[in-house]
């Protein structure tokens, strides 16, 4: 299954470099590089950057002041793989004009949204 498709790119600290980059590796599909990062074939579409409030909740339950956002081609069916793997999916998935958006938490807590989107996009 085609998990990961596209996004713009984030920068974050991790407590655990090596042990998050092989969380995304086998969870997500990440391609990590030995220089520590992956690069995402096929990034093509749209990319958003927003900024929220403060004192959103929409990050919750992480706590931690950003959101990574990754453009994937099968929602539902890569939620079922991660539940099926373990993975801490969080919410219920949404459907709206903007596509189909679901949620998890990585093994530090940070909230991950995968986004598929609307059919032509």
């Amino acid at each position: 299954m085609e998990r990961v498709i596209g996004f713009g790119g984030i920068f974050f600290k991790s407590r655990d470099p090596k042990a998050l980059s092989e969380w995304y590796r086998v969870h997500l599909g990440l391609d990590v590089k030995p220089w520590g990062g992956a690069k995402i074939p096929g990034s093509a579409g749209m990319t958003a950057w927003t900024p929220f409030k403060a004192d959103t909740g929409y990050f919750a339950p992480s706590e931690a002041p950003f959101m990574v956002n990754f453009r994937v081609a099968d929602l539902h069916g890569l939620l079922a793989a991660l539940r099926a793997e373990g993975c801490q999916v969080v919410g219920e998935p949404q459907d709206s004009e903007y596509g189909k958006f679901g949620w998890v938490l990585d093994p530090e807590g940070n909230k991950v949204e995968l986004w598929e989107p609307p059919a032509g996009q």
